[in-house]
């Protein structure tokens, strides 16, 4: 995001409601990850709302690669990892552009690291993602409600 257009926040009073919130999306946001890296797909679509929308494309094209628009679809998705040998998802920065009671926005950067082996050894893909989420509060709990993973850029080599 260019200089030009970020908002820093202001915090000068803050909430202990928007303590906690805060809090528990950044939970939500590193969830994902956990449950990413430990093949647990159940867990990983719990934290999406029943009428999610994930959305995959390239940072450089509007247009989607993957377009889904329930929780129950993502299952395939997520069983995909399966195939990698390993993988880290490495979260960074996380912001939040936008925060009511029940409705959140926010910015996620991600290096996910895959390892696959093949007949030539070992693979190491390294792919970095912008999420772009909308989340909502259900029952005192947060969710994704659209998440879209935009991706920057790819790397892949070979490792010992």
């Amino acid at each position: 995001m260019p200089a030009s257009t970020f908002q820093r926040s202001s915090h000068q009073a803050i909430s202990n409601r928007e303590i906690a919130d805060r809090i528990s999306i950044r939970e939500l946001v590193d969830a994902y990850a956990y449950c990413a890296d430990r093949r647990d797909s159940d867990g990983q679509m719990s934290l999406f709302t029943e009428d999610t929308h994930f959305v995959m494309r390239s940072a450089k094209d509007p247009r989607p690669s993957q377009e889904l628009h329930s929780r129950k679809a993502l299952a395939p998705i997520f069983a995909d990892l399966n195939k990698y040998d390993s993988t880290t998802h490495f979260i960074g920065q996380s912001a939040i552009h936008s925060l009511t009671a029940e409705n959140a926005t926010g910015e996620t950067h991600c290096l996910a690291h895959l390892v696959s082996v093949t007949g030539e050894g070992r693979r190491l893909t390294v792919i970095s993602v912008r999420y772009l989420d909308s989340f909502r509060k259900i029952d005192g709990s947060w969710f994704f409600a659209e998440r879209i993973a935009c991706v920057d850029w790819t790397e892949e080599r070979t490792i010992a």
